[in-house]
C-alpha cells in the first residue's frame, strides 16, 4: 500500500508515539497478509475475553494432534502454524491400522499470526478435542494502574 493513500497518514499529526502501530497496520494491509484478494480463514478461530485482563485465542483444528503444530510468539507476535506434512502420508488412503477408507478431514498446510500488544503476555496454549486454545493475560503496570493523586 502506497503511503500516501494511507488513511494512517491522516492521523498521524494527531497522535504522539504511535508510529509503530500506523506502521504495523500498513504492514497487515499489503499483499503478504492476503492470499488471492482475502485474507485467509482457514482455520477457524475465535477471540475470547475470559475476564477483565485475560482472553484465550481458540483455532478449530480438527484431525490435527500436538506434533502437527508449532506455536510460536516472538516481538510480539503469535504464529500458529502446521508443520509440514509428509506427501506420502498425506495421500495414503489407509491409516497405520489399514482402515482409512476416505479422507475427508484434511491436514493442510495453514499458518495463522496474531499481533499481541507488549503488554499481554502468553501463558500457554492446549490443544484438546480439535481446539488448540491459547491464553493470554494482559499485565497492566503498577505505572497504568489507576491511581488517586494527591491535591497539594
Amino acid at each position: 500500500m502506497k503511503n500516501n493513500l494511507s488513511i494512517f497518514n491522516n492521523l498521524r499529526p494527531l497522535t504522539v508515539g504511535f508510529d509503530d502501530m500506523f506502521a504495523h497496520f500498513e504492514h497487515m494491509m499489503d499483499d503478504r497478509f492476503i492470499t488471492n484478494g482475502t485474507v485467509s480463514n482457514f482455520p477457524p478461530y475465535n477471540i475470547v475475553k475470559t475476564g477483565k485482563n485475560t482472553y484465550n485465542i481458540e483455532l478449530a483444528l480438527a484431525g490435527f494432534n500436538k506434533k502437527d503444530i508449532d506455536v510460536e510468539y516472538e516481538d510480539n507476535n503469535l504464529v500458529v502454524k502446521s508443520k509440514k506434512v509428509d506427501k506420502a502420508e498425506a495421500s495414503e488412503t489407509t491409516d497405520v491400522d489399514g482402515n482409512m477408507i476416505h479422507r475427508g478431514i484434511s491436514k493442510r498446510h495453514f499458518l495463522k499470526s496474531f499481533t499481541i500488544a507488549s503488554d499481554v503476555e502468553v501463558k500457554g496454549a492446549e490443544l484438546k478435542d480439535g481446539l488448540l486454545t491459547v491464553a493470554l493475560e494482559r499485565i497492566i503496570p503498577d505505572a497504568k494502574k489507576a491511581r488517586s493523586i494527591e491535591i497539594k
